[in-house]
């Protein structure tokens, strides 16, 4: 039986649109960019490369021109530009359908030791794209928020209408972009989705630096047999969703026909929850089957990290109901795929 995501691919096989993409050169923007590619969409690309790759571009233009045996670099223009700067916001909107807003200095850690930064650009570049996409008169205006906006909730189950107070400068940039989007919404009839992403995970998220996200970092570090570090116990635990059914998520939220699921939040994620003790444990045993030599070794604990929250899991239902989202991958299956993906390319 086919998903409405399936039929939706389907459409736009068949119907080519233009699509703004902002962090393109990221992880998730460059997951984006290839799905659309694939389904023979024009494509808009925006980045500063601040916290991306040309590299990912790369990759991403190939690998859906080997998907589809199709040259495609056509269907896709980059601009170099900056979501701080007006008008790059402003040229990039041009002519387009749909925006994907992506772009963000993301990191809990990141914004505590810098919130200036972050400030500027998840609010002020936020703004920017916002007002730029409204005067361009786009179609629908989809935007990365983050899991982070539930801040000391104490629910574990989280719902989209159940929040509590941010926990670092981080969670507050992500909380105003969704008031931001609001008040367009009633002051201006703009049709916006935001997605709270819980624990994205998968091909091309970047392993390096202090702040690179847990999965690939711990990869990277089993793979060269170095000390494994763990924040607290091991027992904090996240709902980690695979960057393909993030991409589904995008897609759906653009292109939904029902006038009641925009102006609206959606949590993205596999709606389950797993300890860093069990990441850690999957990750490993899925090393050792695959690379020759790997032997078990204990991670390292040390103390919980400022900012963090101590459970997260998502509530998916109100995704199913309004946007048909239907995830693809448990979390074993994504580690899999990614596990794979990160062994050839690391």
């Amino acid at each position: 039986m086919m998903t409405e995501y399936d039929k939706l691919q389907e459409y736009l096989r068949c119907n080519q649109h233009t699509w703004l993409i902002t962090g393109v050169s990221g992880f998730i923007g460059s997951n984006l960019l290839e799905k659309l590619l694939i389904l023979n969409q024009k494509v808009i690309g925006l980045d500063n490369f601040e916290t991306g790759y040309q590299l990912n571009l790369d990759q991403a233009i190939a690998e859906a021109e080997n998907s589809t045996g199709k040259s495609l670099s056509a269907n896709f223009n980059f601009i170099n530009g900056d979501i701080r700067y007006f008008e790059d916001c402003k040229k990039a909107c041009k002519d387009v359908n749909y925006v994907l807003h992506q772009a963000a200095l993301g990191s809990v850690p990141r914004s505590i030791d810098d919130p200036i930064s972050s400030n500027e650009t998840n609010i002020d570049g936020f703004l920017n794209i916002l007002v730029a996409a409204r005067d361009a008169k786009v179609q629908r205006f989809v935007y990365a928020a983050s899991s982070s906006t539930y801040g000391d909730n104490p629910v574990q189950l989280k719902v989209e209408n159940e929040i509590g107070s941010p926990f670092s400068p981080y969670a507050v940039t992500k909380l105003v972009n969704e008031l931001y989007a609001q008040v367009f919404a009633q002051n201006y009839n703009f049709k916006t989705i935001g997605l709270r992403y819980f624990n994205i995970f998968g091909k091309r998220q970047d392993p390096n630096g202090s702040y690179a996200a847990v999965i690939p970092k711990w990869v990277s570090e089993i793979m060269a047999k170095e000390d494994v570090f763990i924040n607290g116990d091991g027992e904090t635990t996240r709902d980690f969703c695979h960057v393909d059914d993030t991409v589904q998520m995008n897609l759906l939220a653009a292109s939904t026909e029902i006038e009641s699921a925009t102006n609206q939040i959606y949590n993205v994620a596999l709606g389950n929850r797993t300890s860093l003790n069990q990441l850690y444990q999957m990750i490993e045993k899925g090393l050792i089957q695959r690379i020759e030599g790997l032997d078990k070794k204990d991670p390292i604990y040390k103390a919980f990290r400022d900012g963090d929250i101590r459970h997260s899991q998502a509530d998916i239902s109100k995704a199913i109901r309004h946007l048909h989202y239907s995830p693809i991958h448990k979390i074993e299956q994504g580690l899999d795929k990614s596990l794979d993906w990160y062994i050839e390319n690391l």
